[in-house]
């Protein structure tokens, strides 16, 4: 088997520009963690994740108590405990080598995957907790009905499952994409062929409409690699086949910006073969931002992020003023500024093949494979500016549903608001966390948690979804006047009958009505707010 970096360490990386390349408008970046062996080492393709308690949170590949691999917690000022060492169960069926990070749960404990290990030696699924008890969720299979090699990291879904891809296994041996619950119920929903893409390097994204996206390193008509949309009902489309000259080898996950159009990274091609930045849209079209060319960066293998300021960052693992790697900022309209350029052993990290996080209280914060004072890897900050601000998870929910917001500074007087509606039952946990029910009346927009003077917004917008409880009558000709109840509507946009518009007036939350169409037939009704849509459970009868 033969792994991504193995194949792009056989790659000659061109020094010849690296010299002369000086890192323009550079950040402040502080090298926080110096791995070790003994407290981890080589994290590869993690992007930090922060806690409910503040904290951010990882893994490393190698290291640790047996050299295969840690969970840590680092505090935003760098303060870094080992909390699981892998391979501590006999023949490691507790895994070994995590390769991608971890990902929250709804119930704060974290999940994440390992390369190999297990009870097959082909990967595992884990759950961990704070205070560092594994479980061991799945063992992968080469069997053709499960997956092996899970490098990507899992997501969690707007449903509370989480999904992931395997780099191989599956029917044809291409790779998968699979669910599991967090009680560890498992389920493959695809397996690769190589036509529509195959080894899927990295994990998926969920986009606002609720359609999964994600890449193939290699497949499709050219074997160069793919993006690809995928629906919860398991049906893949194939929306683009690099061709070298646009990019090669994705490795990482796409994004969706708060515009709604999916960016991503290739690891290779583009017009130097350094790698590229482009953008997709969910209909497939697709447009080359940026082609790195060695002095701004090369093999950009991580995941880019939004930050709150909307500008994009992301991570090359190599290139740049020292040939290290760097770390950029990139504009919708693919204008990049390189933010720093790693030095390597001993100054700073180097192999920048993880991608970057932002903290709630601004600051981005991300690792190196190698490099450091021990050379083997880092974790560092880089400071950009940008102030503090509020996490909500989930990022959309009816009326009564209960969030999590992660910030700082908070009081049992912090006033929660969604979307200028107060929230009144609001529960404390600590300083860092709070639990909130969307009020009734609530508004999609942003969260806001107001503690004194100070204020923290939700970097992204929570929608508020609706519901249709009933309406009344439940039959009639065209023209007829129907009440609709429900929750969430004060924001209704639209009311369809059988697909046709109807004329509508908004009552209040509870209540809109509308009258039945021209050319409306026998169907579902259909509420359309700015939080989503509703469908009725029955049909209206038009007589």
């Amino acid at each position: 088997m033969q792994h991504r970096r193995t194949v792009l360490s056989m790659i000659a990386v061109p020094l010849l520009l690296a010299a002369t390349m000086v890192a323009a408008h550079a950040a402040t970046l502080k090298t926080l963690v110096n791995f070790d062996v003994t407290n981890g080492a080589n994290p590869l393709y993690v992007a930090l994740v922060q806690g409910t308690d503040g904290n951010l949170y990882g893994t490393t590949h190698a290291g640790g108590v047996h050299n295969t691999g840690t969970v840590f917690k680092v505090t935003p000022a760098g303060t870094l405990t080992t909390i699981y060492s892998f391979c501590t169960l006999t023949k490691c069926t507790d895994g070994e080598f995590p390769n991608a990070g971890l990902a929250l749960g709804a119930n704060g404990t974290f999940y994440g995957t390992t390369e190999y290990g297990g009870a097959n030696s082909d990967g595992t699924v884990f759950s961990i907790t704070f205070a560092g008890k594994l479980t061991t969720l799945h063992s992968f299979s080469a069997a053709p009905d499960d997956g092996e090699y899970p490098i990507a990291p899992l997501i969690r879904a707007s449903n509370g499952i989480f999904y992931g891809t395997t780099e191989q296994g599956g029917t044809d041996g291409y790779g998968t994409i699979y669910s599991i619950t967090s009680g560890g119920s498992f389920t493959v929903l695809h397996s690769f062929v190589p036509a529509h893409g195959a080894y899927p390097y990295a994990g998926l994204v969920q986009a606002s409409n609720g359609t999964f996206y994600g890449t193939t390193g290699g497949g499709g008509s050219t074997g160069l690699g793919t993006v690809f949309s995928f629906t919860s009902a398991g049906t893949l489309t194939t929306l683009h086949t690099f061709a070298g000259s646009d990019g090669e080898v994705p490795n990482a996950a796409p994004i969706q910006a708060t515009n709604g159009i999916v960016y991503g990274t290739t690891s290779l091609g583009g017009a130097n073969s350094a790698g590229t930045v482009f953008s997709i849209t969910s209909g497939g079209a697709f447009k080359l931002l940026h082609s790195f060319d060695f002095t701004d960066g090369n093999y950009p293998d991580a995941a880019l992020i939004q930050a709150t300021n909307g500008l994009l960052y992301g991570t090359t693992s190599s290139g740049g003023a020292n040939s290290g790697g760097t770390v950029f900022s990139i504009t919708s309209a693919g204008t990049v500024t390189t933010l720093h350029s790693f030095t390597g052993y001993p100054v700073d990290g180097s192999d920048v093949t993880g991608g970057l996080v932002q903290a709630t209280n601004g600051t981005l914060y991300g690792i190196t494979n190698g490099g450091g004072a021990k050379g083997d890897g880092t974790i560092f900050s880089l400071g950009v500016g940008l102030g503090a601000f509020a996490e909500i998870q989930p990022t959309s929910g009816k009326e009564n549903t209960k969030i999590t917001i992660l910030g700082q500074g908070f009081s049992s007087s912090s006033v929660v608001k969604f979307g200028g509606t107060k929230a009144t039952a609001v529960v404390l946990s600590g300083t860092t966390l709070i639990t909130a029910t969307v009020p009734a009346g609530a508004l999609t927009g942003n969260v806001t948690v107001t503690t004194g003077t100070t204020t923290l917004t939700s970097s992204k917008t929570f929608k508020v979804l609706p519901t249709i409880t009933s309406f009344t009558p439940s039959s009639g000709p065209v023209g007829t006047s129907v009440t609709i109840t429900g929750t969430g509507l004060k924001q209704t946009t639209q009311v369809t009958f059988d697909g046709k518009a109807a004329t509508l007036t908004v009552i209040s939350d509870t209540e809109v009505k509308a009258d039945v169409p021209a050319g409306a037939a026998t169907g579902k009704i259909v509420v359309t707010t700015g939080g989503g849509n509703a469908t009725s459970a029955t049909s209206f009868t038009v007589n």
